[in-house]
């Protein structure tokens, strides 16, 4: 292949809902391209994409697939994505490094819920978006039904760039409307004849071309200029407006394809080679801290790596754009995230797992290397003259988390190694060694996400493994102030234990004052500050340590020994083991021993005393809330509210958008274990949901008894 520069380079990604047709669309076009001799297919599971075992196994995406076609003197870059939720990261990170979005339809369903998820991405990343209508030739395909979903979805800026003559298993002629030609296939597709447009279309065909000639002038002021003057814009004046459109995202042509027949596969590529815009007429990239850095063949060299493989006998495939500058094979470069150096041993166009080696790339192309030292997905390697770092691929949060183990213990620390591998794959993975939780938590997508890593660990590693409901990460905290002391006293041998405090603990909130008295019973306690700590807790919440000794009845140096009970104990809350947080301790007094007192004697008795504490004043506990929102269609919103009210959820508002509601609410951790499956379930996958942490809040009194006695049963099985 040969070196392309930033003016012939267009990236684009497939989009599209699960069983859209994206991944045979990739295979037509890469044989149209003369990338590949012969078509494969998803049932004889030979594609160019979908090559994974666990992709072949389940029948469809799991990874992104890279792949380029040489078209009209342009290279044009495609990343076809995985269609399902559970895999959103493919297209989240496509997204973020190619410049056009192509939605295939599927012309049977129309707009999916897949559609919808990842069309809000394109909006979210301001790319433009190409509409393309699959399986036309299929029995209940319905292209005038999916036009009318399109218009009411997305507005006025749906254009029609061709129509079916007829749909269904008699699909084989389109009506072009840019071109004013029909374009008619052989069964076998590929190459079609190009003719006059039949009389019996032509109102109907004018009438398109009217609407495509008004819409590509809306986008420039010099065509629309002469749109008025001229009523009517050449073919090249209508691609010079239609492509200005995408940019602005004035306008989302829309395309008829049977990519399984191979049919307007070949006028699609055409148009994406003379219409889509390059690389260098598109937004630049910014780095992390904030420069604008255009991708200029000349300047200095910069790629960022976006996407890891791993594959049989090769090991790791890292994906790269080039943002500035050329690259060429030999190149030392450095990561500007690691400080290492790097070699580019080896440039490579890929087509799945076919690679085909290049000597040079420039700015704005996408390739492949291999066998670098250390790289990771979202590193930045620079030449001379760059200092670059870049971080703009945001990924979705979690929905469906499982506590993961091998079934044999003798293979935990390999399963470790190999999930931190598989999240170089798919950085939607967080993997999370809960200390507080004593699992290992997996959190994904959804139940699908997490199945098809439990296959790739069973067939591809031999490791058996098994999911477990994973421990909610409680939290506990007090409701009133209450006194307590303790002393610690211990004699043996020689010097002994001696350590007595007493202190005051009470719920602590951001910028509440200190009392100067404290009453308990009849009993008042004045209080002198004379330092506080406030100590930000791993797990969220604060711990407040007020020293208020006066006196010297207690040694200052022996306040962190007491500071570090404490903190045993706040690892530890006396409910349910789980860690105490927002807490304020006032150290107030004690007694001490000129010669048994010490660290350990203090660390105890601060540690005893704040349980005590802790446990007279009105202890609670508390759970995580998340936010969640559904996209559903309208005819379930009954039953998925009434499934998420029987959750424990607030509901706190709803609003429609492009024919689906969307619903939200404030739902407890622990309620949402199985959503992701529920949901489905209920709707027959028409909804998807997202889900973010909010805060802790009181758990229900009756879920607390619940709690109280779980954990007191398991300490008297421990």
């Amino acid at each position: 292949m040969k070196v392309y520069q930033t003016n012939e380079i267009k990236n684009i990604a497939i989009l599209g809902s699960s069983g859209s047709g994206k991944t045979t669309l990739a295979e037509a076009m890469l044989y149209e391209g003369g990338v590949i001799k012969r078509r494969g297919s998803v049932d004889t599971k030979n594609t160019v994409s979908d090559y994974f075992p666990v992709e072949k196994e389940y029948g469809y995406s799991v990874f992104s697939t890279v792949f380029s076609v040489e078209w009209q003197n342009r290279k044009l870059n495609f990343i076809d994505c995985p269609g399902s939720d559970d895999f959103i990261g493919g297209a989240v990170s496509a997204l973020n490094v190619t410049d056009t979005a192509l939605m295939v339809i599927n012309a049977q369903y129309g707009i999916e819920v897949g559609t919808v998820n990842q069309f809000r991405y394109t909006e979210q990343f301001n790319k433009p978006v190409i509409f393309i209508l699959n399986q036309l030739d299929q029995e209940k395909a319905d292209y005038d039904g999916v036009i009318t979903q399109l218009k009411e979805s997305y507005g006025s800026k749906v254009v029609q760039i061709q129509y079916p003559v007829h749909t269904g298993p008699s699909f084989n002629a389109v009506v072009d409307v840019l071109k004013m030609k029909m374009y008619k296939w052989k069964p076998e597709g590929g190459v079609p004849d190009v003719l006059d447009i039949p009389a019996e279309e032509m109102e109907k065909a004018q009438e398109l071309h009217a609407a495509l000639v008004e819409a590509a002038a809306e986008n420039d002021d010099a065509l629309m200029e002469k749109f008025f003057e001229d009523g009517a814009l050449s073919e090249d004046e209508m691609r010079a407006g239609i492509s200005a459109g995408l940019i602005l995202r004035g306008m989302f042509p829309v395309f008829c394809v049977c990519a399984e027949k191979d049919m307007c596969v070949r006028r699609t590529l055409e148009f994406l080679g003379n219409v889509v815009p390059t690389v260098d007429r598109m937004p630049h990239f910014a780095t992390t801290e904030g420069k604008d850095i255009a991708p200029d063949a000349n300047g200095p060299t910069s790629i960022f790596f976006f996407k890891t493989t791993i594959e049989p006998h090769i090991g790791q495939v890292s994906f790269f754009k080039v943002i500035s500058g050329k690259i060429k094979e030999g190149d030392d470069l450095l990561n500007a995230d690691r400080g290492s150096k790097e070699r580019i041993a080896q440039l490579f166009v890929v087509a799945g797992q076919t690679r085909s080696q290049v000597e040079e790339m420039v700015a704005g192309d996408i390739g492949a290397t291999v066998k670098l030292k250390d790289v990771r997905r979202g590193n930045t390697l620079n030449g001379k003259g760059a200092d670059y770092t870049f971080d703009f691929i945001k990924y979705p949060n979690s929905k469906y988390r499982r506590a993961i183990k091998a079934v044999s213990e003798s293979d935990s620390e390999k399963l470790g190694e190999l999930l931190n591998r598989m999240r170089e794959e798919d950085p939607t993975w967080v993997i999370e060694q809960s200390k507080e939780l004593k699992q290992t938590i997996i959190s994904g997508q959804g139940e699908f996400h997490l199945r098809t890593l439990k296959w790739r660990l069973e067939n591809n590693e031999k490791i058996p493994i098994e999911f477990i409901e994973p421990k909610i990460p409680y939290r506990e905290t007090i409701t009133k102030a209450a006194r307590a002391d303790y002393r610690h006293k211990k004699q043996s041998g020689g010097a002994g234990q001696f350590g007595e405090v007493h202190m005051i603990v009470e719920p602590y909130h951001e910028g509440m004052p200190t009392p100067d008295v404290y009453k308990f019973g009849t009993q008042e306690y004045k209080i002198s500050v004379r330092d506080t700590q406030v100590v930000d807790l791993d797990w969220g919440g604060k711990l407040v340590f007020i020293n208020s000794i006066v006196g010297g009845s207690i040694d200052a140096r022996f306040l962190p020994a007491i500071l570090k009970g404490i903190m045993a104990r706040m690892e530890q809350g006396p409910l349910t083991g789980s860690y105490a947080r927002d807490v304020r301790i006032i150290v107030y007094d004690g007694k001490m021993h000129p010669v048994d007192s010490n660290e350990i004697s203090f660390m105890l008795a601060g540690r005893n005393a704040f349980s005590t504490a802790f446990k007279e004043a009105g202890p609670k506990i508390l759970e995580p809330i998340y936010d969640v929102e559904v996209s559903v269609p309208a005819d379930y919103l009954g039953d998925v509210m009434s499934d998420l009210q029987g959750r424990r959820s607030i509901i706190m508002g709803m609003s429609s958008e492009k024919g689906y509601e969307k619903l939200s609410a404030r739902v407890p951790l622990k309620e949402m274990s199985s959503y992701s499956t529920s949901l489905s379930s209920i709707t027959g996958g028409r909804a998807s949901f997202n889900m973010k942490f909010s805060a802790y809040e009181l758990v229900p009194a009756d879920v607390q008894e619940k709690l109280l006695k779980a954990y007191a049963e398991s300490q008297e099985e421990d």
